[in-house]
C-alpha cells in the first residue's frame, strides 16, 4: 500500500444496494411538516412532485435498498471510481499523515451528482413522467440530471441561479448538450422569478429560490414532476454507492481513515461517502472517528444557523424540514462555489450534527483557492471550487500531524474536477477573488422570517 497511488474495483463490484442511513439511527429523524397543518406529510403530500418509488425511499427504515439493474449499467460508464493516495500532495505537505481521496470527477458530468441524477431520471421514466424540472447552483447538478435525461429520452428544465449562469456559461453548454433547456434564475418564466425581478432586478438569486421556480413550474404541469440533486433522504442514499465502494477499497488495502472531510452545501456529497462510516462510529465499532463537514464562511448555514424548521425554498412552497437553516429568504453573498450557496442543510447530517456523531467548520473563499491550488500542483486536479473547501480542511488537518508527529490516515470527498470553473481560478491569480465576512445582519433579517412552529 505505501508505493500505490490507485486502488481501484471491477465493474462487477459496484455496489448492488444502498445503504439507508435511517435504519442504525441512534435517534429517528425528526418529521418533514406540512407547510399547512404542521402535521408531518405523507406519500400523497409529495406526489405531484416524485415518483412514488422515491417517496417510499425517503421514508424507508430499510437498512439496504436495491439499485436497480438499469441504473447500474449507466452506473458502469464510470463507476467505480477509483480510490486515490496523495503521496504528492504528502511530501510538498512534509506530514506523516496518509491523505486518500475517493474521486468522483470521472463521471460525464464531472462530479458525484450523476450518481442520484441517474437513479432519480429513472424512478420518473418508470412512473410514464415526461418532463422534469429542477435547480442548479454551480450547475454540476443541472448538468447531472441533463445526464440523466438523456439516458432515459426525459425533457429537463433547469433554473440556474444567475451568479452562477453568468460566472460558468459552459456548464449551461453542457446542459443544452444533453438537450436541456437552461434558464438563470430569478427568471421571468414564473410568479416567484418575476416577483423577485420586480423587486430586485439585479438579484444574483440563491438556490432556495431556484427550488421555488422550479416546484412551481413542476406542480403546474401533469406531466412534470420536480427532482431535487441534495438535502432529501432519497438523494443521501444514492450517493452511498460511493462511500460503500471507499469503504470496500479500504478494507483491501488494511486501511481505515481517522479523520473524513468534505464539502457541504446540501449535504449529498459528503453524506454520500461518510454515511456507510459513521454507521461504525454509532455501532461503537470506531468511537474515535472524526467526519468533518466544511461549508463557506459566507453561508454558514451549520456552524452560524439555528437548527429549526424551516422551508427549503425561498417562496414557502415546499414542506417544512428541520436543519440547521440560515433563513428561506437569506441570499448568500456571489462565491464561486455555487454549490455550496444554500440556506439549508440535508436533515440526515443536521440530525447527527445534532446529535454529535459528526464536526462542521466554515472556510473563506481565498484560502479554499490556496489549498485548491496546493492540491493540483501536487496531485495534478483541478478541484472544484466547492471540493476546495474540504481540501483546504485536510491540509489543516495533515499539518496537524507534522507538528505532532502522528500518521493519522485522512480521507477527502473529492466530488468533482474544476475544468469548466477557469473564470473563479483566473479571478485568483489576478487577485480579484474576494473573501466575504458572516453577513450577521443579513441572516438576522432571514431569521426574523422563520415559520412559527420552528419557535414552538
Amino acid at each position: 500500500m505505501d508505493k500505490r497511488t490507485k486502488f481501484t474495483l471491477d465493474e462487477n463490484e459496484i455496489p448492488t444496494q444502498w445503504y439507508n442511513i435511517l435504519a442504525d439511527l441512534p435517534e429517528p429523524l425528526p418529521p418533514i411538516l406540512h407547510p399547512g397543518t404542521g402535521k408531518p406529510i405523507g406519500p400523497d403530500d409529495l406526489a405531484p412532485l416524485f415518483p412514488m418509488e422515491l417517496i417510499k425511499q425517503e421514508v424507508s427504515t430499510e437498512q439496504w435498498i436495491d439499485i436497480p439493474e438499469e441504473v447500474r449499467d449507466i452506473y458502469r460508464l464510470w463507476r467505480p471510481t477509483t480510490l486515490f493516495r496523495a503521496h504528492r500532495l504528502e511530501k510538498a505537505l512534509d506530514t506523516p499523515a496518509k491523505i486518500f481521496y475517493k474521486y468522483e470527477g470521472t463521471s460525464p458530468p464531472g462530479s458525484h451528482k450523476p450518481n442520484t441524477a441517474v437513479a432519480q431520471a429513472y424512478y420518473n421514466k418508470m412512473e410514464g413522467i415526461k418532463r422534469i424540472t429542477t435547480e442548479t447552483g454551480a450547475g454540476q447538478w443541472g448538468s447531472a440530471l441533463s445526464f440523466g435525461g438523456a439516458c432515459f429520452d426525459l425533457e429537463i428544465k433547469v433554473y440556474m441561479v444567475r451568479i452562477s449562469y453568468d460566472q460558468k456559461p459552459y456548464r449551461r453548454v453542457m446542459m443544452e448538450t444533453w438537450g436541456a433547456k437552461c434558464v438563470p434564475s430569478p427568471s421571468p418564466d414564473t410568479k416567484t422569478g418575476r416577483d423577485m425581478l420586480a423587486k430586485d432586478p439585479d438579484c444574483p438569486g440563491s438556490l432556495g429560490l431556484a427550488i421555488s421556480e422550479a416546484v412551481e413550474d413542476a406542480v403546474s404541469r401533469d406531466d412534470t414532476h420536480y427532482s431535487l440533486g441534495s438535502v432529501l433522504n432519497h438523494v443521501l442514499l444514492h450517493q452511498t454507492v460511493n462511500g460503500l465502494e471507499a469503504k470496500k477499497l479500504m478494507e483491501k488495502i488494511d486501511a481505515y481513515p481517522d479523520i473524513i472531510v468534505g464539502c457541504i452545501g446540501g449535504g449529498s456529497n459528503f453524506a454520500g461517502l461518510f454515511l456507510p462510516f459513521v454507521k461504525d462510529k454509532i455501532d461503537g465499532t470506531k468511537p474515535d472517528l472524526r467526519i468533518i463537514n466544511v461549508e463557506p464562511a459566507s453561508c454558514p448555514t451549520v456552524t452560524r444557523g439555528p437548527y429549526a424548521y424551516d422551508f427549503g425554498d425561498s417562496a414557502g412552497l415546499t414542506p417544512l424540514i428541520k436543519m440547521y437553516t440560515l433563513g428561506h429568504g437569506f441570499i448568500p453573498p456571489p462565491v464561486h462555489a455555487g454549490g455550496l450557496r444554500y440556506h439549508g442543510m440535508a436533515p440526515i447530517i443536521c440530525h447527527l450534527h445534532d446529535l454529535g456523531l459528526v464536526e462542521a467548520r466554515a472556510e473563506h473563499q481565498l484560502g479554499t483557492f490556496e489549498a485548491g491550488v496546493t492540491f493540483a500542483r501536487a496531485e495534478g486536479i483541478i478541484s472544484a471550487p466547492e471540493t476546495n473547501h474540504c481540501i483546504k480542511a485536510a491540509i489543516d488537518e495533515a499539518l496537524k500531524c507534522k507538528e505532532s508527529g502522528e500518521a493519522k490516515t485522512i480521507l477527502i470527498a473529492h466530488s468533482g474536477h474544476g475544468h469548466v470553473d477557469m473564470a473563479a481560478y483566473d479571478a485568483y491569480f489576478s487577485g480579484k477573488l474576494k473573501d466575504y465576512e458572516y453577513p450577521k445582519e443579513k441572516i438576522d433579517e432571514a431569521l426574523a422570517d422563520l415559520p412559527k412552529v420552528a419557535s414552538e
